[in-house]
């Protein structure tokens, strides 16, 4: 079962990886074993956010989620007060979270995560605990231009900052800053 132990793996680095970002965190029993009901495999809060998530990984095959293991983790995130995530790891990348109406529902009923739709669109974990911000090109571009009805100068430095720290980030081309402030 070198599947199971490394789905294991996954998650306990999943635990650490929240831990150190602030959450406290838990890993829920096996399934099956405290409970007939499915249960998320991580729980954690930072006392303003709470999350369920179901942890995936895989070494670059799309992860695939079945209905009933998605309806289990929002029914659990419901009744919890959490919000419902879909963690995916692929191998030599981070971990990329989802809330379920996000992902791609397949024509039985299933859910799917491909590597280049988490790295695209997917929430890194430094969004996931608020200490950053995904924006898009379009909406720092919007956000840059000053409204001279309320002297949006601050606006603008904020949006200005944003770029500056997508580039930093590495998510933003220094060309693609240059455009959008232009």
């Amino acid at each position: 079962m070198p599947t199971n132990r490394k789905g294991d793996r996954r998650e306990r680095e999943l635990v650490n990886r929240l831990d150190d970002a602030g959450f406290a965190v838990m890993r829920a029993p096996a399934s099956g074993g405290a409970t007939q009901r499915e249960l998320p495999d991580v729980l954690a809060g930072n006392g303003d956010d709470f999350y369920a998530i179901e942890a995936k990984s895989s070494a670059g095959d799309p992860i695939y989620l079945t209905g009933e293991e998605v309806e289990a983790l929002v029914y659990f995130a419901q009744n919890f007060g959490a919000k419902p995530r879909i963690g995916v790891r692929f191998d030599r990348e981070d971990w990329y979270f989802f809330h379920p109406g996000d992902c791609y529902t397949t024509d039985g009923g299933n859910y799917r995560v491909k590597k280049e739709t988490a790295l695209a669109d997917g929430t890194d974990l430094a969004e996931l605990a608020g200490d950053t911000e995904k924006v898009t090109l379009e909406e720092a571009t919007e956000r840059g231009h000053a409204n001279p009805d309320t002297g949006g100068d601050d606006d603008a430095d904020e949006a200005v900052r944003q770029l500056l720290q997508a580039v930093a980030d590495g998510t933003l081309s220094v060309e693609e800053a240059a455009d959008a402030l232009a």
